[in-house]
């Protein structure tokens, strides 16, 4: 659980009512993209640690929605920080963060508060949480585990494991804009292409 100053505190609990009990962008997964901004923001030490903070806090407050969360989320964070007192130029900086994050859209950051965030996001969905959020989300749908049968190329969602070779092994390293982003990218994709050479390998009872 992160530790949040006051007026982060305030606003997590006016926040939580929008997150699902259950699933991938539970606050849990919030909490997690605060932890990897803040970490990322202090070794780049550039970068305004008031806006990367309320913009990872806010990203995902409008993922249950229906329609670009993105969008949507920066629209609402708007509202939520006018009301807590916060001014413009902190408030248009923040949603500009917020609009931008989204990893599947491919956007650019326009600023290094924005490409924190998106490195922290893209970041979560690298690893060992994102090898049993995928499992377990297939569990869910009924998806295999693996079929050594099925081919790759547009059939990410018949097994889970096709999944991680066709939609998460394409968030490469290289797309990271931070050098510390990029250095526990490179840890992560490689954890995930160990996890996917293992688990053929145990399949075929090679290993």
């Amino acid at each position: 659980m992160i530790v949040l100053e006051p007026k982060l505190e305030k606003i997590k609990d006016r926040i939580l009512k929008f997150f699902p009990k259950t699933g991938s962008h539970t606050f849990v997964h919030t909490e997690r993209v605060y932890s990897l901004a803040v970490r990322i923001a202090e070794k780049e030490g550039k970068a305004n640690i008031e806006v990367v903070k309320l913009a990872a806090l806010l990203h995902n407050i409008a993922r249950a929605a229906q329609g670009d969360h993105a969008i949507k989320g920066s629209k609402m964070a708007r509202n939520i920080l006018v009301e807590e007192g916060y001014g413009k130029e902190i408030i248009d900086h923040v949603c500009d963060c917020i609009e931008t994050h989204r990893s599947s859209k491919r956007l650019e950051p326009r600023s290094i508060e924005g490409a924190i965030l998106q490195d922290a996001d893209r970041l979560d969905m690298l690893g060992a949480i994102d090898i049993a959020r995928t499992f377990e989300k297939g569990s869910i749908k009924g998806i295999p585990r693996y079929d050594p049968d099925m081919p790759l190329s547009k059939n990410a969602g018949r097994t889970s494991l096709n999944n991680l070779k066709e939609k998460i092994l394409l968030i490469t390293p290289d797309q990271f804009h931070s050098k510390f982003a990029k250095k526990l990218a490179k840890g992560r994709y490689k954890f995930i292409q160990d996890f996917i050479d293992r688990f053929e390998k145990e399949w075929t009872g090679e290993l």
